[in-house]
């Protein structure tokens, strides 16, 4: 008698949403978020690939966003081709939004790109949604602090968007902070408060809206806004006079000209590799 396969399809629940935290490694924590339409979570620690696809597909989510690159740059035909592209099309439009990345082609990011393709392709294969997500970036966008400012501020960050569950009840590792991040941006993207950048055809990732932050009036009485991306863009953009431009009716900030020629050294810090 033949066993079941553990990716068994089962029936899709249309209230949960699901984030994961991926490790590089099955030997370093992985972090679950389950969110539910109700702002509940539950978090948790996985470890292999067979844990974390079973635990995804028995809670049937909506829409699973993964910390992970899930594509490969367009030419590039395996993650060990050495003379490929480095960047995708998602990867140039964070940098455009200053936001700090690896590329996937960078050392250790190799592994977890690795395992970030082979953890979707299962979860795709019996029928659910998954896309790429990356906490950091979400959290530069919300304009809260990331992981490295410390878990207990990140928490407490978290904890004013309206979570509950088990992000009040005790201390979360840095890895459900992220899933957590991850599970939120996923809910906000299926109420239409999100965005997908990059090329479909290609690999796309899901990040959340920047939010609207109050910036020193320039005359008595005025107010000017800008989009909360990374502090060190908006230093930038308030040093060189430049201001909020609209694109598709979102406000962002947006680089003088593509600094694709800086290769890795535009992502020097970013997502931690293999983590």
């Amino acid at each position: 008698m033949t066993s079941m396969p553990p990716e068994t399809p089962t029936r899709r629940s249309e209230d949960s949403v699901i984030g994961i935290d991926l490790a590089g490694s099955p030997k370093r924590r992985t972090g679950l978020c389950v969110l539910s339409g109700k702002g509940r979570l539950r978090t948790e620690i996985l470890w292999d690939d067979d844990s974390i696809v079973d635990r995804v597909v028995s809670l049937a989510p909506r829409l699973v966003l993964i910390d992970a690159p899930l594509s490969l740059p367009r030419g590039r035909k395996t993650i060990d081709d050495r003379g490929g592209p480095h960047f995708r099309q998602c990867d140039r439009e964070l940098r455009a939004l200053g936001i700090r990345f690896f590329p996937v082609t960078l050392g250790p990011m190799r592994m977890l790109t690795t395992r970030g393709l082979a953890v979707a392709a299962r979860l795709r294969s019996v029928g659910l949604e998954v896309y790429e997500g990356y906490p950091g970036g979400a959290q530069d966008l919300l304009g809260i602090e990331r992981k490295s400012a410390g878990e207990p501020r990140l928490q407490r960050s978290l904890l004013k968007l309206g979570l509950r569950g088990d992000l009040e009840k005790r201390p979360l590792t840095h890895d459900e902070l992220d899933a957590v991040t991850l599970a939120w941006v996923a809910r906000r993207f299926l109420e239409g408060h999100g965005q997908m950048i990059g090329d479909p055809a290609e690999g796309v990732m899901v990040l959340p809206e920047p939010v609207p932050r109050r910036m020193p009036a320039t005359t008595p009485g005025s107010i000017r806004t800008a989009a909360a991306t990374p502090r060190s863009a908006q230093r930038r953009a308030r040093s060189t006079g430049r201001g909020v431009a609209r694109v598709g009716g979102r406000a962002r900030w947006l680089r003088a000209r593509s600094r694709d020629s800086r290769g890795t050294g535009a992502a020097r810090r970013g997502r931690t590799p293999a983590s």
